[in-house]
């Protein structure tokens, strides 16, 4: 009997065991499969390698919580017909959240989650409140909320006067129908009208209007050329470095992928990073509850500048490390990159 007894006892302390095991899983529920829907805006070195981070930390977090993320990834290029096409394909597939890469992006999801509230994820959008986005970024209010690559053009142009004090024509070069550039090239228009510094605007949608455009700027003598986190002129950029760099005009540009499809500097956040705390944003809405509407959007330091030390000497007659000098006390770091398409 007390054999039996003892058996009896080992039994019921081993099912209390498991049972105890089975309470205290991870946060999330092991094995549930999250649904995710990814839409790029265009084809370009930083907002490739936002989605890249998005989809690594995501297997990172699932992984880590024993979770999937079922991504379903597209690029529109651009295409605001297709785009409209991916985020219903979306829709009709029951994901329980979306990416939006990209202001236009992130617009078109607003529009069409309105009814079904499927949370939205946005990412490099710079200004999600003048784009109609959010109501604030401390408080979007709805079922979308994100992070954001704001620029500080101001900080942008106290390079451009340090590498060229004498310069007197700046030439703004950006896409017209880009909600990202609005507030940036006002801005740029704000800070040089308060110097006394004339400037002209050019514009381009399509890659030859982008080339026609550097091709008047050269002509009109322009001292430098500044472009916000514009896509369409990025995309561009590989088509018109070499005609700036033999011009000896620097591009100051809203974003580090700019330097490394051969603009002379790129000035913002670091789209790697970006990607991570998007995707830690989804993870936070799906896993943990966090409320879009109140989960405030994330802006970065944007204090990194990155110099395409293949062009530098040749546009400023400076070495990258001279630049890297000069520019260091206004940047929070000074990196460089050589051309490429894509980021290693």
């Amino acid at each position: 009997m007390k054999t039996l007894k003892k058996l009896v006892c080992a039994a019921l302390a081993l099912m209390m065991i498991l049972s105890l095991a089975a309470c205290g899983g991870s946060d999330a529920d092991s094995g549930t499969v999250y649904k995710i829907g990814i839409c790029n805006y265009v084809d370009d070195a930083s907002l490739n390698q936002i989605v890249k981070n998005v989809q690594d930390q995501l297997a990172a977090i699932g992984q880590e919580k024993g979770v999937t993320f079922d991504i379903s990834y597209d690029n529109c290029n651009g295409d605001e017909t297709v785009m409209e096409q991916i985020i219903q394909n979306f829709i009709a597939d029951e994901v329980d959240l979306m990416v939006g890469v990209a202001t236009p992006v992130a617009m078109k999801m607003q529009a069409a989650t309105e009814d079904n509230q499927i949370p939205v994820v946005f990412s490099a959008v710079s200004d999600p409140v003048a784009a109609g986005i959010v109501a604030s970024n401390d408080a979007p209010g709805a079922n979308i909320t994100g992070t954001s690559d704001y620029l500080d053009t101001e900080a942008v142009f106290n390079l451009v006067f340090a590498a060229d004090p004498e310069a007197d024509l700046i030439g703004l070069l950006y896409d017209v129908g880009q909600e990202s550039s609005t507030t940036a090239i006002a801005a740029a228009k704000e800070y040089l009208d308060a110097k006394g510094v004339a400037y002209k605007e050019y514009n381009g949608t399509t890659a030859a209007e982008i080339q026609q455009a550097v091709s008047q700027l050269i002509s009109d003598g322009v001292d430098a050329v500044f472009t916000p986190s514009d896509n369409k002129i990025m995309t561009a950029e590989l088509s018109i470095y070499e005609d700036l760099a033999e011009a000896k005009i620097p591009h100051y540009t809203g974003a580090d992928s700019f330097a490394l499809n051969g603009a002379f500097l790129g000035y913002g956040v670091d789209y790697a990073n970006l990607g991570v705390e998007t995707a830690n944003m989804a993870a936070q809405i799906l896993l943990d509850g966090a409320d879009p509407a109140t989960l405030p959007v994330m802006t970065f330091d944007n204090g990194t500048a990155t110099i395409n030390s293949d062009v530098c000497q040749q546009i400023t007659g400076k070495t990258y490390e001279e630049l890297a000098e000069l520019f260091g006390p206004m940047c929070t770091k000074v990196q460089s990159v050589v051309t490429a398409e894509e980021f290693e």
